[in-house]
């Protein structure tokens, strides 16, 4: 059986991949990258690397070759652009013949009201209408997106958000890794939806979590939109940032990743790791 990760030397493909070559050998594994040059050290594990860029679909159908599972990350870029080139896989994996995909999407996708969910929703309806056998991994908020909050509070700034007291299910991104993992590995899995959480937190309560690991005391402020936007603003961000960043605040508050589930756990075997454990890889402590 032939797995293939896409975008394996970024954040999330290179922790499948690790946690993939614990259970598989490095001969049934390949990879699509970009840029082959930076997949080096997996070439020289055994890896199979191929060359696979999502603007140019000639490259995916080729990459997609002879392959029994596809995990498909999602892309970086505007919706416009991720659309496209998530629909370019889609009919690659068709016309290369991949019997399954699993693809990272998010939590609730059908009606998150956050703007990132539109990107998900056209890729899942894009997948089932290929009719391949899908896994949709819905994963909840990376831990490691609110690095930038905890290292400013490392350094005595205050917590800001703008989100009252709603809900995130975070879970760190190695978690979603391995669930990813378990899941190309496992069987079972064909034509399923998977809602992935960690334990639902509020801003406040992570916040205390990241107190605890740094031994200090975190000034938690909840903001108004407007007051937000002009803290990172404040901060040198550019202002389609800054609007992104906004319309995740209010999305969020809204309730958009408020999704309790144990899936996550049931996929990895395990409890979910401690929160605190995240945050101490972030603040390298």
């Amino acid at each position: 059986m032939k797995i293939l990760v896409t975008g394996a030397t970024g954040h999330l493909g290179s922790l499948v991949v690790e946690a993939l070559l614990k259970t598989v050998s490095a001969g049934d594994l390949a990879v699509s990258v970009r840029n082959p040059e930076k997949a080096e050290a997996l070439r020289a594990q055994g890896v199979d690397v191929r060359h696979g860029d999502f603007d140019q679909p000639d490259t995916l159908a080729k990459a997609f070759t002879g392959v029994d599972r596809l995990l498909l990350i999602s892309t970086d870029g505007d919706n416009e652009t991720r659309i496209r080139q998530h629909q370019a896989a889609v009919n690659a994996a068709k016309s290369a013949g991949v019997g399954f995909i699993a693809y990272t999407s998010v939590v609730n996708a059908e009606n998150n009201t956050l703007s990132l969910a539109e990107v998900h929703r056209a890729t899942e309806q894009a997948i089932r209408e290929s009719g391949i056998p899908y896994s949709f991994l819905r994963n909840n908020w990376y831990l490691e997106n609110e690095a930038g909050s905890a290292q400013a509070a490392a350094q005595g700034a205050p917590w800001v958000h703008a989100t009252n007291d709603s809900q995130v299910g975070w879970a760190t991104r190695c978690d979603y890794a391995h669930a990813a993992a378990a899941v190309l590995t496992g069987e079972g899995h064909e034509n399923s939806v998977y809602e992935l959480s960690g334990k639902l937190r509020t801003q406040a309560e992570l916040a205390a979590i990241v107190g605890e690991v740094l031994g200090q005391d975190i000034n938690v402020q909840n903001v108004d939109d407007a007051a937000y936007a002009d803290i990172m603003k404040g901060a040198g961000l550019p202002d389609f940032v800054v609007s992104m960043l906004v319309d995740m605040q209010s999305a969020i508050r809204e309730g958009a990743l408020a999704v309790e589930s144990d899936t996550l756990e049931k996929l990895l075997g395990r409890p979910a790791q401690p929160l605190s454990e995240g945050v101490k890889a972030i603040l390298g402590k």
